[in-house]
């Protein structure tokens, strides 16, 4: 099967207009290989008849596979350290001490994969918030490929992606099973997962009320006019006050003028202005 760079070209514009991701054409062997995948699997035998069903079909159930082979997912518990540490011993507190008499906290974990990150600050806001049970917390946890939040939910991880975890965290929180690590139902019961695609203005738009945002190493994959959208649409989502989190390579200030800026501890973060 032949992917011409003309074809190539409507391919990744399509995945484009739907999700936001941008793939740069030495991205083309990736995106190929993935492509062909599907259309054999389907026995397609022309990838333009591929991307032809892709466009026209009413059912968009072939292009959310296609979406989950594409999506890259690498992530373990714990990921980015420092910016946790930052988040638990130094805007928490804040937090907290702000909301002392409300005593609820809801976050987003977009682009959460496998659902590593939404459990990990479950276990922070165990660990961290004084009188853990007496606060009403939401974590919605969400991604565009639904593969991986169905192992999300399960809760299962191999020992790879608990290598991180402090030892004492790792014995109160997950139950070990022969070679894999079960989270524990007080990590979980907070979590409720989502598919929800960031480029979904009324998907997004559902998610409101947000006193953190937490969504690391995903808008690399977008180009600057999507990543625009994106933080445009989770400043509405965010309380007055709110904070969001992007990862270490990622700028919320190169591209969206709204967040307040500053320095707690020893990190620039970002927030809604009060």
């Amino acid at each position: 099967m032949i992917l011409t760079d003309e074809l190539y070209d409507k391919f990744i514009k399509l995945i484009y207009n739907k999700t936001g991701i941008h793939y740069e054409y030495n991205k083309k062997y990736f995106v190929q290989k993935r492509i062909e995948k599907r259309a054999e699997m389907l026995e397609i035998s022309s990838l333009n008849e591929y991307f032809v069903m892709l466009k026209f079909a009413e059912d968009v159930q072939e292009f959310d596979q296609l979406i989950n082979d594409l999506t890259v997912n690498e992530t373990y518990f714990f990921r980015d350290f420092p910016q946790l540490r930052n988040f638990a011993e130094d805007v928490l507190p804040i937090f907290e001490r702000e909301n002392e008499s409300r005593k609820k906290i809801k976050i987003w974990s977009a682009a959460c994969s496998t659902g590593e990150e939404p459990y990990t600050l479950s276990i922070i806001l165990q660990e961290i918030l004084d009188k853990f049970d007496k606060w009403e917390v939401q974590i919605i946890a969400s991604d565009i490929n639904t593969e991986v939040l169905q192992f999300a939910r399960m809760g299962i991880y191999e020992s790879r992606s608990v290598k991180d975890v402090p030892p004492e965290y790792l014995e109160k929180y997950f139950t070990r099973r022969h070679d894999k690590y079960l989270i524990n139902l007080n990590v979980r019961k907070p979590v409720t997962f989502k598919r929800i695609n960031l480029m979904d203005e009324d998907e997004m738009s559902n998610i409101t009320g947000c006193d953190f945002i937490f969504c690391r190493n995903c808008l690399i994959y977008f180009n600057d006019e999507s990543r625009k959208e994106v933080l445009a649409n989770f400043y509405n989502s965010l309380n007055s006050g709110g904070f969001i989190f992007l990862g270490h390579s990622e700028s919320v200030g190169r591209i969206s003028s709204a967040y307040k800026v500053q320095r707690i501890g020893d990190t620039i973060v970002y927030s809604r202005p009060k």
